[in-house]
C-alpha cells in the first residue's frame, strides 16, 4: 500500500486556493475598510460635527454686534389746533458688546472642550473596533481556507484508503466491512468539503463587505511557529496602562469634569455678569415728527458697562446645583464602573491569550502523535495486525487536529489584538507588527 504524504499546508492553500485576485495584507485590509465601512465612516462624521460643536461653545466669551434699521411713516390729526400733515422716520443702529464677566459662559466653553475630549474618545474606540472587525474577518477567511484544504487532504487520504480496502477485498485479503468502512469516511468527508466551501464562501463574502473589495484574498501566511507571549507577561501591568490609554475610562474621566463644570454652571446663577456695550444710532426724521416739522438727522453714541446682579429666582438656582451635584456623584460612579469593567476586560484577555498559547502547545504535540499514531497503524494495517477502521480514525483525528491547531494559532493573534484593545493601547502599527508575524 501507498504511504500517506501529506502536504505544508502553505503549499496546500497555495494549490487549492489560488486565483487572481491579489492578495493584501492585514494592514492593507484595514486602511480599505477605513475608507469604505460605514460603521467607521459614521464615527469621524460624529467626531466632526463635535468639533463644530465645541467651537459653538467659543462664542459666549467673544463679542456680539448687531445691526439694526427700520422705516416708519406716520400721519398726525388734530381738530386743536387744526393740523394735518404726515412725515416718516429711517433710523440704524448699529450695537455690540464684550462679555467681561460672565462665569457661566466660561464654564459653557470648558465644558465644550471636555465633550470633545469624549468625542475623541469615541473615535479612538472606533478606530480599535474597526481593527478587530477587519482581523477578525482577515483570520476567518484564513482559518476557513486551511479547513478546506485539510478536509481535501484527508478527502484524497480517505480515497487512497478506500481503494486499498477495494484491492483488498478483491484478492481476499480482507472482508467486504472494511470497503463499506472506507466508504462511509469518504462519504462523510465529501459533505465536509461542500460545509468547508461554502463557510469559506460566507467568509470572503464578510471580508469583502467590510473592506469594499469584490474577491478581497488574505496574504497566504506562514506556519505561524513561536507566537511569541503577551509582554509584559503580567495581567496587573496591563490593567495599569489601561488607565491612561483606556477610552472608556478616558471618556469617563471627561464626563465627570463635564458633571463638574455643570455645577459650575449653576453656581453661576449666583453671581453677577458684566458687560462692556457700546452702539451707535442715526435717526432721519423726514418732514420732522410728531413734536416738530423740521426735518433732521440727529446722531447718537453711548458706550457703558453693564452690571447685572440676580437677587432671587424662586429657588431654582439652589435646586439646580442640587441636581448638578448628584449628576457628579453619578459621573464619578460611572467611571469607577468603567475602570472595573475595563480591568476585567483586559484580565480577561490576558488570560485568553496565555491559555491560547498553552492550547497551540499542547495542540502542536497531539498533531505530532496524530502523525505518529496514523503511521503506526498503516504499518499495522500493511502486515495485518490493525484493521481499516484503525487508519481511518487515525486520519479523522490527525486532520481534526490539524484544523483545531490552525484555529487556535489564529485565535491567538486575535486574542493579542483584543488584549491591547481592552486596555486601549490598539494602534494601526499592531497590524504591521502582526503582517510580519504572519510573513514568517
Amino acid at each position: 500500500m501507498t504511504k500517506l504524504r501529506l502536504l505544508p499546508l502553505a503549499a496546500a492553500i497555495g494549490l487549492s486556493l489560488a486565483g487572481p485576485a491579489r492578495a493584501d495584507t492585514l494592514l492593507q485590509m484595514y486602511e480599505a475598510a477605513r475608507a469604505y465601512d460605514a460603521t467607521w465612516q459614521s464615527a469621524k462624521l460624529q467626531y466632526d460635527s463635535s468639533e463644530f460643536r465645541a467651537e459653538q461653545a467659543r462664542s459666549g466669551l467673544l463679542p456680539q454686534a448687531a445691526i439694526t434699521a427700520g422705516v416708519s411713516r406716520s400721519h398726525l390729526d388734530i381738530d386743536v389746533p387744526n393740523t394735518d400733515r404726515a412725515f416718516g422716520t429711517q433710523n440704524a443702529t448699529l450695537s455690540a458688546s464684550q462679555p467681561l464677566y460672565r462665569p457661566a459662559n466660561l464654564a459653557t466653553y470648558n465644558q465644550a472642550q471636555r465633550q470633545l475630549q469624549q468625542a475623541r474618545y469615541q473615535l479612538t474606540a472606533a478606530g480599535q473596533d474597526l481593527i478587530i472587525r477587519v482581523s477578525q474577518a482577515y483570520f476567518d477567511v484564513l482559518g476557513a481556507q486551511d479547513t478546506l484544504t485539510f478536509v481535501r487532504a484527508q478527502k484524497q487520504a480517505t480515497a487512497e484508503q478506500l481503494a486499498s480496502a477495494k484491492r483488498n477485498f478483491e484478492v481476499g485479503t480482507t472482508t467486504i466491512t472494511d470497503t463499506r468502512e472506507a466508504q462511509a469516511r469518504y462519504d462523510l468527508v465529501q459533505a465536509q468539503e461542500i460545509q468547508a466551501e461554502n463557510d469559506l464562501h460566507v467568509k470572503k463574502l464578510a471580508l469583502d463587505t467590510l473592506v469594499g473589495k469584490q474577491d478581497a484574498q488574505p496574504d497566504p501566511v506562514g506556519p505561524l511557529k513561536d507566537v511569541p507571549p503577551p509582554q509584559p507577561a503580567n495581567p496587573e501591568a496591563w490593567v495599569a496602562a489601561a488607565e491612561d490609554a483606556s477610552p472608556a475610562i478616558l471618556q469617563a474621566k471627561a464626563g465627570v469634569q463635564v458633571a463638574e463644570l455643570e455645577t459650575e454652571k449653576a453656581r453661576a446663577g449666583h453671581k453677577p455678569t458684566v458687560d462692556l456695550t457700546a452702539s451707535y444710532g442715526w435717526i432721519h426724521n423726514v418732514d420732522g415728527s410728531a413734536v416738530s416739522t423740521i426735518d433732521n438727522r440727529p446722531k447718537q453714541a453711548t458706550a457703558g458697562i453693564t452690571l447685572t446682579l440676580p437677587l432671587f429666582s424662586g429657588f431654582a438656582v439652589q435646586n439646580r446645583i442640587r441636581e448638578t451635584l448628584a449628576l457628579e456623584d453619578k459621573a464619578r460612579s460611572d467611571l469607577e464602573a468603567a475602570r472595573r469593567q475595563v480591568a476585567q476586560a483586559v484580565r480577561t484577555a490576558y488570560f485568553g491569550v496565555v491559555s491560547g498559547l498553552g492550547q497551540v502547545r499542547a495542540l502542536e504535540a497531539a498533531e505530532a502523535s496524530s502523525q505518529s499514531s496514523l503511521d503506526a497503524n498503516l504499518l499495522g494495517y500493511q502486515v495485518g495486525v490493525r484493521i481499516n477502521i484503525d487508519v481511518l480514525n487515525a486520519q479523522t483525528q490527525l486532520y481534526q487536529t490539524k484544523r483545531d491547531l490552525s484555529q487556535a494559532r489564529y485565535n491567538v493573534l486575535l486574542g493579542q489584538l483584543r488584549l491591547r484593545q481592552a486596555n486601549g493601547t490598539l494602534q494601526a502599527e499592531d497590524l504591521t507588527r502582526m503582517s510580519a508575524l504572519l510573513a514568517r
